[in-house]
């Protein structure tokens, strides 16, 4: 049952997941804000395929566990490694969003073996990314969210905060306010809540090994054509930073592209798994 939360502990952290299907393992990685359901679409068309599709709650989303410390890229890089290994596979195809494609991206780099295939949403390469006046306004929340007492102005007002950083990123999506559910769930646990903005609180401008390393696995990434922020040139200006197949997919929506046109999106993921 796909409902049916489990666990399993990887990289010193006891995770929580959602799993439908059996055959080879695809590990897909949420971003900020955000949880493992915002594959609740994806997952059971990947498990239909003939896959056993794993969304786990990434380091720091409760119920997953809450690390003593703040996520840093090199310890986020080797979470989806040490979960296929805990999760019993030898590899898997992986699938981020967000934060989870930069972890995506690094995992792929230390762990070439590990990775079949890469499949980055919404998220350019950071290593290849040229900073831009409009960029650097797009992603201000960088700053913001560094600050002292972020996490507990994102949580007021019933976290107002939340769709109206989803209408920055997304501007043509009118999501169902059930959307946020999930998130506002996960977040009700301030010690979750601070462990998600810590990912922010270690973001550093100079990329971490992870992120300097070329990846050797085929790739394939999604860019928004409603994106206010990250451009398809910027997707196609990161090509030197892989040295197998590079394929960019141009789909509609914004930021949240998988969740804004779930059917177009599933359909061109699915033709490259």
């Amino acid at each position: 049952m796909a409902d049916a939360i489990r666990y399993v502990e990887a990289n010193g952290l006891r995770f929580a997941y959602l799993e439908e299907g059996s055959g080879p393992l695809v590990l897909l990685l949420h971003g900020f804000p955000d949880t493992a359901h915002t594959w609740d679409d994806l997952r059971p068309r990947i498990a239909a395929a003939g896959y056993r599709a794993v969304s786990p709650f990434m380091r720091g989303y409760h119920p997953s566990g809450i690390p003593d410390r703040d996520a840093d890229q090199e310890t986020l890089a080797h979470d989806p490694l040490a979960l296929i290994e805990a999760l019993g596979a030898d590899d898997a195809v992986v699938i981020g969003h967000d934060f989870g494609a930069t972890t995506a991206y690094g995992a792929a780099a230390l762990g070439p073996d590990r990775v079949k295939k890469l499949f980055a949403i919404a998220i350019p390469h950071p290593g290849a990314l040229k900073p831009t006046l409009k960029k650097l306004w797009g992603v201000r929340h960088f700053a913001a969210y560094k600050l002292p007492g972020a996490p507990n102005r994102f949580a007021r007002n019933d976290f107002a905060a939340l769709p109206a950083i989803c209408r920055r990123w997304s501007p043509a999506w009118q999501p169902d306010p059930a959307e946020f559910d999930a998130v506002r769930a996960s977040f009700s646990n301030r010690a979750s809540l601070n462990a998600a903005f810590g990912y922010y609180r270690k973001l550093s401008p100079i990329p971490s090994t992870s992120l300097k390393t070329r990846i050797t696995v085929p790739t394939v990434v999604f860019a928004g054509l409603d994106d206010p922020i990250a451009e398809p040139s910027d997707y196609r200006g990161a090509t030197r930073m892989f040295t197998n197949d590079y394929v960019v997919e141009e789909v509609p929506g914004g930021h949240f592209m998988h969740r804004e046109h779930p059917e177009i999106f599933a359909e061109r993921l699915l033709s490259h798994l």
